[in-house]
């Protein structure tokens, strides 16, 4: 009889988990969570049209290795920040913590339109932005991991894919607000505020956790994959921050990516300066950076899918290896449609990386720690990431883009070798349903 009730049990359960996968409000939060990403990761994929401005403008007198460190270090004190968010988004819920990041990410980059010295830049989109930002993405994406759990991939892969469609959009926009239709520096920021404020209401209002009940079904379904019950009541005396800072798989999953991070973004900042230095002409080289972004939004929702049905650390670490194979392939690519097939292939690929990391991150941990884990991740490489990019600079400068290849490709290669392993100490099979 027991046996009969234990049945029916996991036959709710599994019709509440499906029905929970299509809920309106599930999908809802997904498209406020897309917002958030399209105004914070998205936006910072377009530093680089604020580089090459900020070299002519008002930072002539300080040089590229200065300025490119206003974009590295909003992208380290986005992932930095990523902890703290991660660790009340799971106290607290996401609309306190996205109320708070939304005001902060208007007040900086309405501030950053104010700015004129080096300082100013470095406080307002550096600093402010970047920690503001995370306070955006991390309660988002950890509201849409809980949400789901059979379509897990697919839902990050939507929400992250919001990145990738602000990084073919702000860049075409700015550049053509700054360079072509004359409208000043000021007024080009005011305008990128004004498009954030409806996007960042939208996910204010959309991104919630859901309801309390579906919260516990999704508590039954993770434990039911845990060896023993004396295993998991020795597991619950430990705080959820100490366990997953003691999960072998997840220090393996974060140490994998914080190598990978080392040079993944390598090519989003100078592929453009690559093709100029073959001789192509400036608004081609400029327009490589969107179809890697454009590429990159495919490549973060298919792998997605493709995750769910035969694993997210497998699919996750083979987008870092092929990412790698890419990378070190990138010398001979010259032509003009070898280097727009090479951009579409390497923003493919390393798309899947960025997008199933998250869904790794929450099949580690459990359902209300899904913030906690998913923010320490992001943590983990926010100091490669800081770095990543001024040591790519330097390469170029001292010994060359082939030194620059062959420098992201190890790092992805090893990185992914990383991953697999994350996947393997989790799971022994190699096609895990």
């Amino acid at each position: 009889m027991g046996r009969s009730n234990s049945t029916d049990e996991l036959h709710v359960s599994s019709t509440e988990d499906q029905k929970s996968e299509y809920s309106v409000r599930g999908w809802l939060t997904v498209a406020g969570a897309f917002s958030t990403f399209f105004c914070s990761v998205g936006f910072i994929n377009a530093f680089g049209v604020f580089q090459a401005y900020y070299r002519t403008h008002q930072l002539s007198d300080h040089s590229d290795f200065d300025i490119s460190w206003i974009g590295s270090f909003s992208t380290f004190a986005l992932f930095g920040g990523a902890p703290f968010a991660g660790i009340l988004v799971d106290r607290f819920g996401p609309r306190i913590l996205l109320i708070a990041g939304s005001l902060a990410v208007l007040i900086a980059v309405f501030m950053t339109s104010l700015c004129k010295e080096y300082y100013q830049f470095f406080l307002a989109q550096a600093l402010l932005l970047g920690v503001s930002m995370s306070f955006l993405f991390c309660p988002a994406i950890a509201a849409v991991s809980r949400y789901f759990h059979k379509n897990k991939g697919l839902a990050m892969g939507i929400t992250v894919g919001g990145s990738s469609l602000g990084g073919v959009i702000w860049p075409i926009a700015i550049n053509e607000l700054l360079n072509k239709d004359g409208v000043s520096f000021g007024w080009t920021l005011r305008a990128v505020g004004f498009i954030m404020l409806p996007l960042l209401g939208i996910a204010v209002l959309t991104v919630s956790m859901p309801p309390k009940a579906q919260n516990d079904q999704e508590t039954v379904h993770e434990h039911q994959n845990q060896k023993s019950r004396a295993s998991e009541q020795k597991r619950d005396k430990i705080g959820p921050l100490t366990r997953i800072v003691k999960n072998t798989t997840f220090l393996l999953l974060c140490a994998g990516l914080a190598i990978c991070y080392l040079g993944m973004f390598s090519p989003f900042f100078y592929v453009t300066s690559y093709a100029e230095s073959l001789g192509h002409s400036t608004s081609f080289s400029f327009y490589l950076i969107s179809i890697v972004n454009a590429a990159s939004l495919f490549g973060r929702i298919l792998p997605g899918f493709l995750a769910d049905r035969y694993g997210h650390f497998n699919l996750c670490g083979l987008a870092a290896l092929f990412s790698g194979i890419i990378a070190f392939c990138w010398i001979p690519v010259k032509s003009t449609a070898a280097l727009a097939i090479w951009s579409l292939a390497y923003g493919f690929s390393s798309g899947g990386i960025m997008s199933l990391q998250s869904a790794c991150a929450a099949q580690v941990a459990t359902p209300d720690t899904h913030g906690t884990a998913v923010g320490l991740l992001m943590g983990s490489f926010s100091l490669t990431a800081l770095f990543g990019t001024p040591i790519s600079g330097q390469l170029v400068g001292s010994y060359g883009y082939l030194a620059l290849s062959m420098y992201t490709g190890a790092s992805l290669v090893s990185g992914s070798l990383l991953i697999i392993c994350a996947g393997l100490k989790l799971n022994k099979k190699v096609l895990p349903k």
